[in-house]
């Protein structure tokens, strides 16, 4: 039981570090054009993630967010 309920809060957890990314992503889009592209990309590797990607892994999913929170950071600093 104990094991179940911190598999429920890795879910819980890595879901929210993601809504909060895209709703980052998002944030950075300045017309619809570009929010429509950003929408896509992130759809299109969600999708593609989710395929290949054991749901139990979190190792991996947590890798993958590190990365996005990463790419996040750099569209949000003025040098790029």
């Amino acid at each position: 039981m104990q094991w179940e309920l911190g598999v429920a809060q890795g879910f819980l957890e890595c879901r929210s570090k993601c809504l909060v990314y895209i709703e980052g992503f998002f944030e950075r889009a300045q017309n619809p054009d570009d929010r429509h592209k950003i929408e896509s990309i992130v759809s299109a590797e969600f999708r593609l993630n989710s395929k290949q990607i054991d749901r139990k892994n979190f190792v991996y999913i947590e890798y993958l967010l590190r990365l996005g929170k990463k790419q996040l950071d750099q569209l949000k600093s003025p040098d790029t």
